[in-house]
């Protein structure tokens, strides 16, 4: 049911066309929040998804098509977002890429990659938005972080460097800002059944000679106490949370949804 706790509010969510980053945006969307959708694919299905988006809230929905690696389309965007709605109150850093392989093996090109998307877009964002948040004296920047930026996984390196990092920036940025009304925080997912997790499971599909099914339940066992994949819908709750009266006071915190994967 549609609320207006997020009406005037812009939300800018990186990479929210598909997974984890659209479920935020939806979840922003239904609370009353215009969203500027940021992401890679078809642009007539990412035309219509944003514009579905708009008619289902009744919010305004725009897109920009900034790569998250590079720092002067990111401005771009940012100029984008205040043209159009007058700033960004609620920042979603979610933008995301991965790759898997050993720390001697690791492709340097990837590892560039993966800490420009994952750890150094974030930054360009942030400190973007700052300014515009702080005029207002509120503000809410939501770091994708994963459970990722709280433990290790073999094979992962550049990942788990780019999002312990993020939790770090986190930290800081609410830090500089305990005064204000900005707030900044991490939601540290476990597994999410996302484009980004199905690759892996085809993969060891693959690799070990597996059902889909057989290969989904082994990925989430290995990790996830619960056996059961977290939500968008779930992740995007959290968020809403997090931009509520009740989270003022929620600054720094790295707020693992993970299905039990950390306490282990």
């Amino acid at each position: 049911m549609k609320s207006s706790m997020l009406s005037g509010k812009t939300a800018l969510v990186t990479g929210s066309t598909s997974g984890i980053g659209l479920g935020i945006a939806r979840s922003l969307a239904e609370q009353g929040a215009n969203i500027v959708f940021n992401g890679f694919g078809d642009a007539q299905q990412i035309e219509k998804l944003y514009t579905d988006v708009g008619s289902e809230f009744g919010v305004q929905t725009a897109y920009h098509n900034a790569d998250m690696s590079k720092p002067a389309e990111i401005e771009a965007m940012m100029r984008f977002a205040t043209e159009k709605f007058g700033g960004v109150d609620i920042l979603v850093n979610n933008a995301g890429i991965q790759h898997v392989a050993n720390v001697d093996e690791f492709p340097v090109e990837k590892w560039d990659a993966i800490l420009a998307i994952n750890l150094t877009s974030a930054f360009h964002t942030t400190r973007l938005a700052l300014p515009g948040m702080k005029q207002k004296n509120w503000g809410r920047i939501i770091n994708l972080a994963s459970v990722h930026g709280l433990v290790g996984s073999a094979g992962k390196s550049a990942y788990v460097a780019a999002k312990h990092g993020l939790v770090g920036f986190t930290k800081v940025t609410a830090l500089e800002n305990a005064h204000t009304g900005v707030t900044c925080n991490a939601i540290c997912p476990g597994w999410v059944l996302t484009p980004l997790v199905q690759k892996q499971v085809d993969d060891r599909a693959a690799r070990d000679g597996l059902s889909g099914d057989a290969a989904r339940k082994a990925l989430l066992l290995e990790k996830q106490p619960s056996g059961e994949f977290v939500t968008p819908e779930e992740l995007g709750a959290l968020a809403v949370f997090f931009c509520s009266p009740a989270g003022d006071q929620v600054r720094g915190v790295a707020w693992n949804m993970d299905g039990g994967w950390a306490a282990q």
